[in-house]
């Protein structure tokens, strides 16, 4: 398994505008009175936009799954759990079956496996952005939303970059994007960090290999300039290695 750190693409949403008025109780009542119909909500997690996930096997599920969690190297601001946990096998497992999604039981160690490695590359990236503000930045994850049906601007750029140039660039849009609040701890200020995740060509032995697109969101000035600072630093990087094999290739 690989991973790089890469440009995103993006495919075009539809909008589906709709006229359809807000739901009502299907039952017309002579007084006031309850609505027959239960309406259950479900109580998510602020810190990442997901409710508990439960350890129990879900119904019908095919072979028990390890319970055990692994903990991240990603620090959190809480003083009795000072870093994140990722979620066991079981709660991988039950997250997919709430969602809807089939997946073989015997796949999803796996998957967690890949799924704690990318959110560790991820965060290793985040950290290269803030040490390049700040050598000795100390920064913390203080919560999270994923948001895989949410195209972000740059990756919408980068795909319609791929349908005009699909030699040069990737076709394909992210399969995941998340939104990360990166808080500073000496000053208390919080930074959005946006993700696109990306499938690459899998490996000659067929190991899957993903691309990490990692930037802090342009919602501040602050950002703006890292942003610029970065990409201009990548252009001159750019020119003095094709200067480079330029000179070797007229010396050979």
């Amino acid at each position: 398994m690989g991973q790089t750190a890469s440009s995103a693409q993006p495919a075009q949403p539809t909008s589906v505008a709709t006229n359809e008025r807000p739901a009502q109780c299907p039952v017309k009542h002579d007084r006031p009175a309850e609505c027959p119909v239960k309406h259950e909500t479900e109580t998510l997690n602020p810190l990442n936009n997901i409710p508990t996930l439960s350890q129990h096997p879900s119904p019908e599920q095919p072979a028990i799954l390890p319970t055990q969690r692994t903990t991240s190297s990603i620090p959190r601001p809480d003083a009795e759990t000072p870093v994140w946990e990722y979620p066991s096998p079981q709660q991988f497992y039950n997250a997919l079956v709430r969602k809807g999604w089939e997946t073989p039981v015997e796949h999803v160690e796996t998957m967690v496996d890949i799924h704690n490695f990318l959110n560790e590359q991820a965060w290793g990236e985040v950290l290269k952005w803030e040490r390049r503000r700040d050598q000795s930045a100390k920064v913390e994850l203080a919560r999270f939303r994923g948001r895989p049906g949410d195209l972000s601007p740059k990756a919408r750029f980068m795909l319609f970059a791929g349908w005009l140039l699909p030699s040069r660039f990737n076709t394909e849009p992210p399969f995941d994007r998340h939104d990360w609040i990166v808080r500073r701890r000496t000053t208390g200020e919080e930074v959005r960090y946006v993700i696109d995740y990306y499938s690459a060509p899998p490996e000659p032995d067929g190991s899957p290999v993903f691309s990490l697109d990692v930037r802090p969101a342009l919602d501040d000035i602050g950002s703006v300039k890292e942003r610029l600072k970065a990409a201009t630093e990548d252009v001159w990087a750019g020119l003095r290695a094709t200067e480079n094999d330029r000179d070797r290739s007229q010396r050979s």
